[in-house]
């Protein structure tokens, strides 16, 4: 391109004889190229060099040889689309971003969805709207969970609804000062993890463990269930106990204490956060180490399936109420923070 319009410029200072000499010289090897090649190659410059000969010049139309006058025409077109597609093109690149706000909302949406499996479309926009967001149903069933089959509970939150009526039970081992072996027993209630009764014993039998029951549940505050291993403690008293009581008992498989996880939780932590920490005397000595571990343990201890809470509620003490403080518990093993109000 650069050298046609060297040449351009050179022919405008030349004799006209000279050039018109040229240009015959020109017209017949273009003739020769046409018997010779009748299709050429045509590169992009040379469609663009065509293109804007043809928006400069009224006679474009005389010279040309190689090509039809349609074939510019065409070509003209085909540059006059790509003009128009990139002057209207979207400025942004890519998908808009969504904002923070609406990340936040479709979030909640599914996590609505997944902590509510029996919750439709309609139930989780009733609860958007009481939490003052302003949208559409149609945009909930969009960002919910997509489900098979007909929404059901998890295990979890089945068992959660019936822990309130269920209990557990089990024994375990404390060795004595003098080498002997004191049996403690536990009863659990599973809804807040609330030991209703414990008791020990040297020498555990079927006609004492009922005696337990009996002092763990009275008058109506008996559970519907009652979780138990297959230990020769419970004998027949011990079964027909808790069926005088009114409880159906649910005896774990044999060798699978995973079953009765509650309470095997609740005796490791007897064991590792109080009975391991002492030199056991005797049977006096073991019942007020576990009465000052449950005061600690009912009223202080934070427990993970309580989200943090304790059995009988813990209230939260705001910064406003004072310094943090210290109360020794289970003669030091353990701590109360709290604020004095003072």
């Amino acid at each position: 391109m650069i050298s046609l319009l060297l040449g351009f410029l050179r022919d405008l200072l030349r004799p006209s004889r000279g050039l018109v000499i040229e240009n015959l010289a020109l017209r017949q090897q273009i003739l020769v190229l046409e018997r010779t090649n009748p299709r050429p190659l045509i590169n992009e410059l040379d469609r663009t060099f065509w293109v804007l000969l043809s928006r400069l010049w009224v006679d474009w139309r005389r010279p040309l040889r190689l090509v039809q006058p349609e074939t510019v025409i065409a070509w003209h077109r085909r540059v006059w689309r790509f003009w128009w597609r990139w002057k209207s093109r979207d400025k942004t690149v890519g998908r808009p971003r969504i904002s923070d706000e609406l990340i936040e909302l479709i979030e909640l949406i599914r996590r609505m969805s997944r902590e509510n499996p029996t919750w439709g479309a309609p139930r989780i926009h009733g609860e958007l709207l009481k939490l003052g967001y302003d949208l559409s149903e149609a945009t909930v069933a969009r960002y919910m969970i997509k489900r098979r089959g007909r929404p059901t509970q998890n295990w979890t939150t089945f068992l959660r609804n019936h822990l309130g009526e269920i209990a557990a039970v089990d024994f375990l081992t404390v060795p004595t000062v003098a080498f002997r072996t004191l049996y403690v027993f536990v009863v659990l209630s599973l809804d807040r993890r609330r030991i209703v009764h414990i008791n020990v014993t040297y020498f555990p039998s079927a006609e004492w463990t009922a005696r337990q029951l009996y002092q763990a549940f009275p008058f109506d505050s008996a559970p519907k269930y009652l979780v138990r291993d297959r230990d020769g403690i419970y004998g027949d008293e011990v079964v027909q106990a808790i069926k005088n009581i009114g409880i159906v008992e649910k005896v774990i498989s044999a060798h699978s204490p995973w079953q009765n996880g509650y309470c095997e939780r609740v005796v490791g932590s007897l064991k590792r956060e109080c009975l391991n920490h002492v030199i056991v005397f005797g049977s006096r000595h073991t019942m007020s180490d576990l009465k000052r571990y449950l005061e600690y343990y009912h009223g202080s201890r934070t427990h993970l399936g309580l989200k943090k809470d304790s059995p009988l509620g813990r209230a939260v003490e705001p910064p406003e109420l004072g310094p943090v403080r210290r109360e020794a518990m289970v003669g030091g093993l353990h701590s109360r923070y709290y604020r004095d109000a003072a």
